[in-house]
Order: C-alpha cells, then structure tokens, then sequence
C-alpha cells in the first residue's frame, strides 16, 4: 500500500550549503514535515556558470528529488531560482516554490527611504531578476542597487562564517552599496545568511538585512495548506541529505549551522540523472 501523498517528504535542493538556510527556517516552521535535502557542493558555485548549465543542474537535481517521491520542491538557490524556475515548475508536476519572490517583498516591506541593496552571485545579478521583482511590490519609484559578492559563496562552503578575512572582503564588496546611501540590503543568495554576522557588521546598524527563510517558509506552510498536502502527523520531521561531495564536510559544517546533528547524509552521483 503507497503512503499517502501528504506524508511524502519536502524535497530541497541547493548549489550547496547555503540552501540550509531555508531549510532551517522550514524545519522551524513546520516541525512535522519530513524532508530530503540535495546539495550540490561538487559543482558549486552556480553562479557563475551560463543559464544553460544551471538549467541542466537543476533538474538534474528535480529529477533526483522526485525519484525520492517528495511532494513539494523548494529551489533553495537564487541563482537557480533566476535560471532555472520555469524549467523545473514545467517538468516536475508538483508544487515547486523558488526563492526571489518572497525575499523582494520583504526588502519592499523593509525599506524606509527607498534605497535598497541586493548582493548575489554573478549569475543572480545578471538576471536582473531582483530589481524587477522588487519594483513590482513597491508603489512609485525606488533605487535598488546591485552587487555581485562572488567569494561569499566559496567562504561560506569552507565554514569561514566569522573570519577577519570574510569581514574585510564583505567591507570591500558593500563600500559602493553603502556610499548610494541604502537602507535594506537583500541577502540574495542563501548562502550569504551563513555569513550574517559580517555582513551585518560591514553594513552598520543603519541598514537592515533581508533574509528570506522566513517568508519562504511561510509560502511553503501557505502551499501545502492550499494543496491538502500539509503533514498532519504530530510526529517530528525526518531529515535526510545527500550532496555530491564530501560527506564529513557536510555533517560536520552543516550540524553546526542546525544546531542538531546531521546524522543521515549520503553521497550520490548526481551526473546519473
């Protein structure tokens, strides 16, 4: 007898780490879902690399999530998001939730004087995808500003979260954003809220940052609730993940930024898909 489809687990995919970020705020909002996490730390970083390549990733990705019989794909990249959404939406055949969307409204809803920052990775900021995202949640004009921050991604996957050396690169890399003046800066890769706490110090107390976790979260509850797809068991989600690198690097990095020990991780080929 096949478990019903409300029981299958949340399947979410990254370039690597960074996608715990999302993941952690799920898991924080729906502490009853089980879930299959992918990162791709083997082929990252994506964003540097042609749409082409990212779409080819991506769903080779989907189609790993979806041989897991998941419900539900969360692309928890931005540069995927940018690159690949229709791709992935159009071929999975369930609920697929990216991460542009919430993120824009939230800088929308956070900014005071209209002069708002998006950092991301080369391949996000090419798109364009943010400013037009976020122009369309706002009335009347605003300034957005853009900043490719290419080194965070690689900080970030060695564990370098709070190294003097990531916060004199941050300070480099926000200079030009903080000398137009911004007020709300958008973390536009979820790999970069693994390096909050320089970032935060980089930008000074004056600028709010926008993490997307949240809001992400809060579309995943919203779309699972729409869909008669929520979870209703009252028992704690099982968390399983696979990357196509180093295991320990996995666990190790990624229980760290949990707070709860990564125990059930795997490694895969994920050229096989």
């Amino acid at each position: 007898m096949s478990e019903p489809v409300n029981k299958r687990p949340i399947g979410v995919f990254d370039s690597g780490l960074g996608g715990l970020t999302v993941l952690k705020a799920v898991m924080a909002r729906l502490p009853h879902e089980d879930t299959i996490y992918f990162g791709d730390s083997g082929r990252a970083p994506y964003g540097s690399k042609s749409a082409d390549t990212v779409t080819k990733f991506s769903l080779q990705n989907a189609r790993f999530l979806l041989e897991q019989q998941v419900k539900m794909i969360i692309i928890a990249c931005n540069t995927a998001s940018s690159r690949a959404f229709d791709a992935v939406s159009q071929s999975a055949g369930l609920p697929v939730i990216e991460v542009i969307g919430p993120g824009a409204r939230a800088a929308a809803q956070a900014t005071r004087n209209r002069r708002i920052g998006v950092i991301g990775t080369r391949g996000t900021v090419d798109s364009q995808v943010y400013p037009a995202a976020i122009r369309r949640c706002l009335d009347g004009p605003a300034d957005i500003y853009q900043q490719a921050c290419p080194l965070f991604v690689s900080l970030a996957e060695e564990g370098w979260w709070d190294r003097p050396v990531t916060y004199d690169i941050a300070r480099i890399y926000l200079e030009p954003l903080l000398e137009r003046g911004i007020d709300t800066l958008v973390l536009g890769c979820t790999h970069y809220p693994l390096l909050s706490g320089v970032i935060a110090a980089a930008a000074g107390p004056d600028v709010r940052l926008v993490n997307a976790g949240a809001p992400i979260a809060g579309i995943v509850a919203q779309t699972l609730e729409r869909t008669g797809l929520i979870n209703d068991s009252r028992l704690p989600g099982k968390h399983v993940y696979f990357t196509s690198d180093s295991v320990e690097q996995f666990k190790t990095l990624g229980s760290a930024f949990l707070d709860e020990p990564v125990e059930q991780a795997y490694r895969i080929d994920i050229e096989r898909y």
